[in-house]
């Protein structure tokens, strides 16, 4: 079961918090739950592991296993909170390897996150050989990422398969009433999924956004699923035993004494894009209006090679959240070497778990009398049902975070502006007046670009 400690944090805090945040708290959580605060048009993920469409969860799975059936690899083609949170699940529980280990699933490819030349002839030349299907995920079809993107791939599969033949291996996750990619799979036959209406993107992993690669990758969604409902329930308690209340308000009240930069860290490689999807969820949700912490993340123990030095001595602006899920069951342990060479046989015979929970501790001490405050949420093993119920944790304490800086935590308003100048200087109709602005911007000042 997930808990957060706080030992080694709340003691950077000058005075008690709790009771004086409870009324913030309770009234964040009512936000959450009811609605009435900003954004409310997006929360319906808060009950999504009660309420989800029972009927769209049989297709997913339905789906997963056609693809696993007929498919050597799946292309997943979104952006953002389109694909974070699916990489993320599929390495966590499945390795950063994945796709390089034998196995009876199929690769998972990535693609459609970026403008990267290099990156899409390597997707494309990998899949070219062999059965492939598609999964494009967007609400509107017209981000310019993913919509490039499917473009190719969408052609490889015509010539391939013919256009018929192709219909059959792409999956479209979209708005569930229009848009261009609805209007796209409805003339072209493709099978549609739903991303909710009031579910935003960074928040859609327990969507079929997140669900239909997470299973064609084996893993199982009922088990997920699960998790995120048990931590649901644990976190409609209005105390401070519900371990959302305890991260968000420790968050807050570190950020309002100078803590500006929260470093999400974990001792697991397999974490990374469990990371990169959390960076995503509290950047997007609570940097706006000029406030917010800034979500960065480690990977340790190789980041305290290369990033200890600054967590343990650089500008105090830090706080530290630690992921410490349980041991695997399967442990390997040192071997003995008869010469000794590297003077490691005092740790002859124990099992990685115990060198690693010593790093742990011994990482946690100097850090903190380093003067970074540490949060330690511990959970279960590596497992569907412990990753879910972290996600839904993540997801909750988010809503109450934003609530409490005073932002609306589900919209992302900064995020139009690269947008438009691209779009501009691409030459996008509608754009032509501010592209002639950019363009001369870029020729009156090139050192600054």
């Amino acid at each position: 079961m997930l808990s957060v400690d706080l030992s080694r944090a709340a003691s950077f805090l000058p005075l008690p918090y709790e009771e004086v945040l409870r009324p913030r708290l309770v009234r964040a959580g009512a936000q959450l739950q009811h609605g009435g605060g900003p954004g409310d048009d997006f929360i319906g993920w808060v009950r999504l592991p009660e309420t989800y469409d029972r009927e769209e969860f049989a297709r997913i799975e339905a789906a997963a296993a056609r693809i696993r059936a007929d498919s050597k690899a799946l292309v997943v083609i979104g952006i953002g909170g389109s694909y974070l949170g699916a990489r993320g699940v599929i390495e966590c529980l499945g390795s950063p390897n994945y796709n390089l280990l034998k196995k009876d699933t199929p690769n998972v490819y990535f693609i459609g996150n970026g403008l990267s030349a290099a990156a899409l002839r390597e997707v494309l030349a990998l899949v070219e050989d062999v059965d492939f299907s598609v999964n494009v995920i967007s609400k509107s079809g017209t981000t310019t990422e993913p919509a490039v993107a499917f473009r190719f791939f969408r052609a490889l599969l015509e010539k391939k398969y013919g256009r018929a033949g192709a219909a059959k291996r792409i999956y479209a996750t979209t708005d569930r009433a229009r848009g261009a990619l609805k209007g796209l799979a409805d003339a072209e036959g493709y099978e549609t999924f739903a991303v909710p209406d009031d579910v935003g993107g960074r928040y859609s992993v327990l969507t079929a956004v997140g669900l239909l690669p997470i299973a064609v990758a084996g893993i199982d969604l009922r088990a997920l699923m699960a998790g995120a409902e048990e931590m649901m329930l644990r976190c409609r308690t209005e105390e401070f035993t519900n371990p959302a209340w305890q991260y968000a308000a420790i968050r807050s009240e570190l950020y309002r004494h100078g803590k500006k930069i929260e470093l999400l860290a974990c001792f697991e490689p397999s974490f990374r894009f469990m990371a990169e999807w959390w960076k995503q969820l509290y950047g997007e949700s609570e940097g706006k209006e000029g406030r917010g912490l800034f979500p960065a993340s480690v990977d340790f123990t190789a980041d305290l090679h290369s990033m200890g030095q600054y967590i343990q001595q650089g500008e105090r602006h830090l706080l530290e959240t630690v992921v410490r899920f349980a041991p695997d069951a399967e442990q390997p342990r040192v071997p003995f070497d008869e010469a000794d060479g590297d003077g490691l046989n005092f740790l002859a015979g124990r099992t990685l778990a115990e060198i690693n929970t010593q790093a742990m501790d011994g990482t946690l001490l100097a850090h903190v009398e380093g003067g970074v405050p540490n949060v330690v949420i511990r959970t279960g093993p590596r497992d569907a049902h412990t990753l879910g119920g972290l996600i839904y944790f993540f997801e909750y304490a988010c809503g109450l975070s934003g609530y409490l800086l005073g932002v609306n935590p589900f919209d992302q308003p900064g995020v139009e502006a690269y947008k438009k100048n691209m779009f501009a200087l691409l030459g996008k109709p509608g754009y032509e007046a501010l592209g002639e602005h950019l363009r001369r911007k870029l020729e009156e000042t090139p050192s600054a670009f």
